[in-house]
């Protein structure tokens, strides 16, 4: 048995450098821990993979941004009728808009509405930009761009470079945290984000890149040595011995039922920065899980360097509010 420390790391490389494929590969790997697959040519296949099984949760862990210019703002309107789930939208001004989404919410427009013609042209550019994304869902003869749509996608730093209303909106982050099941629980409830985890039903943890064991999450409700402590640790070492017991004779997934929320866990999220401030608002807040707020607020705190203009309210209502 091993008992580890909450943690999180800002996996925010792979959207500054445009590299939306390897960052959905290293996002989908966390299910399997299987990141020691990952190679310089890897991506492609994995990513085809998971289209062909059907799993397109794992696509939604990417991000694109784009201007859209048309030749009446009833093209739009005819957009907007269809529904346009998962997608933020704003106007900038007659006849352009600012449309951004991850590459699942794109595959839906192409099946949801393969003859609109903002959804033709985006798809248009998506497929010859990223083909194993979209190629499966192209049309015969391809996506036809109309004339009366002009489609411009814009780059990390075009991004950065918007308004704050509209930075906050369009700008995307993926983060990726080590803690306990009860965090994810709670975590995964926040919406609209997305969300990866660590598969217990496909994790052996007896196995040697696991530890030979399982991890649990130190609590921060017990301080180490005291009689609380040493009841937790103590029900911990009998989960895991059960759970490897049962792993003789079952599979991962029938031996994880004995396992408690304290199991170590990662997952990623992939949210924008205005889903981030909703988040970090509530689970800093005193009146949040104790656990929830201590990984919150370590990340609270690079949050505000990486982006001050957004975070550093929040950390002031929260410095007022002790």
């Amino acid at each position: 048995m091993k008992i580890v420390e909450p943690s999180f790391e800002v996996l925010d490389k792979y959207f500054l450098e445009e590299r939306v494929l390897e960052q959905i590969e290293r996002a989908g790997r966390i299910c399997y821990k299987s990141e020691d697959k990952i190679t310089g040519k890897s991506a492609v296949p994995f990513i085809s993979n998971i289209i062909k099984r059907g799993h397109e949760s794992v696509l939604e862990m990417g991000h694109f941004c784009f201007e859209v210019t048309v030749d009446s703002d009833v093209i739009m309107y005819k957009f907007f009728d269809k529904n346009p789930k998962f997608h933020n939208i704003d106007k900038l001004s007659k006849k352009r808009y600012l449309i951004s989404g991850n590459p699942r919410s794109f595959r839906d427009i192409a099946r949801s509405m393969p003859e609109q013609k903002v959804a033709k042209a985006i798809l248009g550019h998506l497929t010859r930009k990223y083909p194993i994304l979209y190629e499966d869902l192209t049309p015969g003869h391809g996506w036809i761009e109309p004339d009366s749509v002009k489609v411009a996608q814009l780059t990390p730093r075009e991004i950065n470079g918007l308004s704050i209303e509209l930075f906050i909106r369009h700008r995307p982050l993926m983060v990726k945290f080590t803690v306990n099941r009860a965090v994810t629980h709670e975590l995964v409830r926040h919406r609209v984000a997305s969300y990866l985890q660590e598969s217990q039903r496909y994790c052996r943890y007896g196995e040697d890149k696991f530890g030979g064991g399982v991890q649990f999450i130190m609590p921060c409700f017990f301080k180490e040595g005291t009689e609380e402590f040493e009841v937790w640790r103590s029900q911990m070492e009998e989960a895991e011995r059960a759970y490897m017991e049962l792993l003789k004779t079952s599979s991962p997934q029938a031996a994880r039922t004995v396992l408690p929320n304290s199991t170590k866990t990662e997952i990623i999220v992939n949210a924008t920065l205005s889903e981030w401030a909703h988040i970090m608002k509530l689970r800093t807040s005193r009146a949040a899980d104790p656990s929830m707020r201590q990984i919150m607020l370590m990340l609270l705190k690079e949050l505000c360097d990486l982006f001050p203009q957004v975070f550093e309210p929040i950390r002031d209502v929260i410095a007022e509010a002790q």
